[in-house]
């Protein structure tokens, strides 16, 4: 029995829906921390290295989480698992209000892994549910994580204003659950649901042997075989992309934990200095929206990489040599940083022939990019203070938009990932990049 179309209109607005709620939870407990650090190492006795860590931790929780994020959906299910996430992002957010160091962190822990099951289903879910409609979606879903990360740290301050730092942190557990609602009847529609089986022919007149399958069955076998199985660790081309989205997320979140104290240093205020940062997010709101419904409409991305790097490079330039043009070396950021990332959770749909690969190279990319993002901050620091000064740490910055100009113009060349299988008896046998998927041998696809 195939589903109406008002059936599938209305599993069409409840996907969308969701999307809308879990997006908007992907990181305003993460945003929300930092503004309350001063209370909460204050109410906690946490020393200098507890709140590195505590501000660190998100961070590697990302990276590390990420990669089981596939495994996981493949289990029990997409749906299923975004719903099991935003169930443990609201037991993590609830678990740090209490009075106790320990649940401090673990909450973060459970909050961070959520958030990453979240990050990694969200390219999957518009690829499957709205192939048509990628770049919009793309665009909706960045937008709404900068909202929901402007207003997780916007907020914190005036609800710790109006009951203290535990309802700051707890009040995002609110709309974690109602998404966790939304996602939850999804859920069972997915497992209740059955595939349709044509029925075999079994007239005198066919053929002898087994009942062949329709056109759309095989293709929808061989999508399944090549994306079930394989490797996508031997694909030159899955690992630009992990590259261009870990240097894309390095460049944003060194420049956003450093410049307040680069340009308090050069001579602005502590409070100009701090409202540096929200601009820079500030403009990416717009951004995260407009570039990936332009980078889905172009064939060749590698235009937009190539611009968005060359304005880190001049941001990063100006920085070194005309530090009191603060204001204009922000706005370039701005406009970079807040193109970049989106260009980068962008390609992983684009570079992906189905929603099965999207979920895989999602899940490789954001684990392997959030723990290489991992180190800049670090890094970074840690220069500044074995030099002395800011250029030495400016300058690795600019030397690192090099493998990010080459890895973005890699994974910006038109083409799809391919999962590598173990190696056949016989020919090597892959899909070609069209739909309706095929199977047979393609030199392009052994280059990939």
């Amino acid at each position: 029995m195939t589903s109406s179309p008002r059936t599938t209109r209305s599993a069409a607005i409840w996907t969308l829906a969701g999307l809308v709620l879990l997006t908007l939870n992907l990181r305003a407990a993460i945003t929300g921390v930092p503004p309350l650090l001063g209370e909460l190492q204050d109410t906690f006795g946490l020393t200098g290295v507890e709140v590195s860590v505590l501000t660190t931790l998100p961070e590697l929780c990302l990276g590390v989480f990420s990669a089981l994020a596939p495994l996981l959906a493949r289990r029990i299910g997409t749906e299923a698992a975004i719903t099991l996430a935003l169930v443990v992002i609201t037991a993590g957010l609830l678990l740090r209000v209490v009075p106790a160091e320990t649940a401090l962190f673990a909450g973060t822990v459970l909050a961070a892994a959520g958030m990453a099951t979240g990050n990694v289903l969200v390219p999957a879910v518009i690829k499957r549910g709205f192939p048509h409609r990628v770049g919009t979606l793309t665009g909706l879903s960045m937008m709404l994580l900068s909202v929901g990360g402007a207003a997780g740290a916007g907020l914190a301050v005036p609800l710790d204003h109006l009951g203290g730092w535990r309802p700051a942190l707890a009040a995002w557990a609110v709309p974690a659950l109602v998404a966790a609602l939304v996602w939850g009847p999804l859920a069972f529609r997915a497992r209740t649901r059955r595939p349709e089986r044509p029925a075999a022919d079994t007239s005198p007149s066919a053929p002898a042997g087994p009942p062949r399958a329709p056109a759309d069955t095989v293709a929808e076998t061989a999508a399944r075989a090549a994306a079930g199985q394989g490797s996508l660790l031997r694909s030159p081309l899955a690992w630009a992309v992990m590259v261009f989205m870990g240097m894309t997320s390095l460049m944003f979140y060194t420049l956003t934990a450093w410049l307040p104290e680069i340009m308090h240093d050069h001579g602005f205020t502590p409070a100009t200095a701090g409202m540096m940062n929200s601009v820079i997010i500030v403009i990416g709101i717009p951004l995260g929206f407009v570039v990936p419904v332009v980078a889905a409409r172009m064939r060749d991305q590698r235009p937009l990489v190539l611009g968005v790097v060359a304005l880190m490079a001049v941001g990063l330039g100006g920085l070194l040599l005309a530090p009191r043009a603060g204001w204009v070396w922000i706005a370039v950021f701005g406009v970079a940083t807040g193109s970049a990332f989106p260009i980068a959770l962008t390609l992983l749909n684009l570079r992906s022939p189905d929603a099965a690969v999207t979920a895989r190279l999602s899940g490789m990319a954001q684990s392997g990019g959030y723990l290489l993002a991992a180190t800049g901050p670090l890094t970074f620091g840690v220069l500044r203070s074995a030099t002395g000064g800011w250029e030495a740490s400016i300058w690795l910055l600019l030397l690192l938009v090099v493998p990010e100009l080459v890895c973005g113009l890699l994974a910006a060349r038109p083409g799809f990932v391919r999962p590598f299988p173990p190696p056949p008896d016989g020919p090597e046998e892959s899909r070609p990049e069209p739909a309706p998927v095929s199977v047979r041998s393609t030199e392009s696809d052994r280059a990939r």
